[in-house]
């Protein structure tokens, strides 16, 4: 899964209730662009270049999947949405709501209707003041020069004065304080990897991938299940008790939680279903030597989608050795992870379905999700 994409967004406004429709624009770039890590202080500075009231300037990080181009034209669109109408006519005019891409990590973009970084940028103090709150150190990809330093050398004499009032972070509403690890579980294709990876880059989270890809049984498996199940099976119970007990063991300062993409209980709910009655019976004994000694997660999301959705998302990802796993193996995973969970009495579990969703490609899902996770 991609990275994200940093931006620097410069927010102003000048007309009507400027510190609402700030809000107003923070709020929709956080259900409609990406997950906004910092917003700086407002602060009041004169109109430039026309004769109008007071602006409400700001800055703030973004972390977004979408290309500039995208984030640009959402912006636009945001800006329509708020009630912004564009003359045709030459020079500066007041506005409700200006929404800027200043800079985009170090990308320099030069096309008709998108500059990176913003060619004015080093000349405003309305941009440089907000923006140095909140990322002092990032350089200018063009001139390498620090925020800092472009708004020490800056020759603007407006005088910016902060206000009081802080603009609230949407992403904010979203509190996972309280737990210390989460897990997240599903079928196969279900999405379990992408929500993990997305919360971890989202919320400060330290990340745990289960290493299946690295399984040289796997690919055999499923072309002879009866004869590398219990190899298989074996395999991926060592794997993951060496890999969760490494892992969990090892502190992150750095981090707020840990967020893994399995839980070693699936090892049991698979090996019922590819094992024979007595391979399954060793089976077991082995796994429960090894799991009392394992941390158990504060909080288990199961992520359910039927099983159309679930075919539909493996011949997606496209790996050769999964493309044809039989529904009716698919749907025995589903009553499997289904039982395990409702015998469950020590668990903090949370059943998702998410078979009309896409949490991947459209953001709304995914703040649909999270919100799901946190609802008390």
């Amino acid at each position: 899964m991609l990275k994200p994409t940093t931006y620097y967004i410069a927010l102003g406004s000048n007309k009507g209730e400027k510190l609402k429709h700030l809000q107003h624009a923070v709020d929709a770039i956080h259900e409609r662009i990406g997950n906004i890590k910092l917003i700086s202080k407002v602060y009041k500075s004169p109109a430039i270049g026309f004769q109008g009231d007071d602006f409400l300037n700001c800055c703030l990080v973004l972390e977004a999947y979408l290309k500039p181009q995208k984030v640009l034209k959402t912006l636009l669109k945001i800006e329509i949405d708020l009630g912004r109408t564009r003359s045709k006519k030459e020079g500066y005019e007041a506005r409700i709501i200006d929404l800027d891409i200043v800079l985009a990590e170090d990308n320099i973009i030069n096309t008709k209707t998108l500059q990176v970084p913003h060619p004015e940028m080093q000349k405003r103090k309305f941009v440089l003041q907000p923006l140095n709150d909140i990322a002092s150190k990032i350089k200018h990809p063009k001139l390498d020069k620090e925020v800092a330093v472009l708004l020490n050398e800056c020759e603007d004499e407006s005088v910016l004065e902060p206000i009081k009032i802080w603009l609230k972070n949407p992403s904010k509403l979203y509190d996972f304080s309280k737990f210390n690890y989460i897990a997240i579980e599903g079928n196969i294709g279900a999405g379990k990897t992408s929500l993990a990876t997305k919360m971890a880059y989202d919320f400060n989270a330290k990340l745990i991938l289960e290493r299946f890809a690295d399984n040289p049984f796997l690919p055999k498996f499923y072309e002879d299940a009866n004869r590398y199940a219990f190899t298989l099976e074996m395999s991926f119970l060592a794997d993951r008790y060496q890999q969760i007990s490494d892992d969990l063991s090892q502190l992150d300062l750095f981090k707020d939680f840990i967020v893994s993409d399995y839980d070693i209980f699936k090892s049991l709910i698979f090996s019922k279903i590819t094992l024979n009655e007595d391979e399954f019976s060793l089976y077991r004994k082995l796994f429960y030597l090894m799991y009392k000694d394992i941390a158990k997660p504060e909080l288990y999301i199961y992520l359910y989608q039927n099983t159309p959705r679930l075919q539909e998302n493996i011949k997606k990802r496209g790996r050769e050795y999964e493309q044809n796993i039989a529904d009716d193996y698919l749907e025995k995973i589903n009553a499997g992870y289904l039982e395990f969970l409702k015998t469950q009495k020590d668990f903090n579990v949370k059943i998702i379905d998410v078979s009309d969703r896409d949490f991947v490609e459209n953001r709304s899902d995914y703040l649909w999700v999270l919100s799901e996770i946190c609802e008390e």
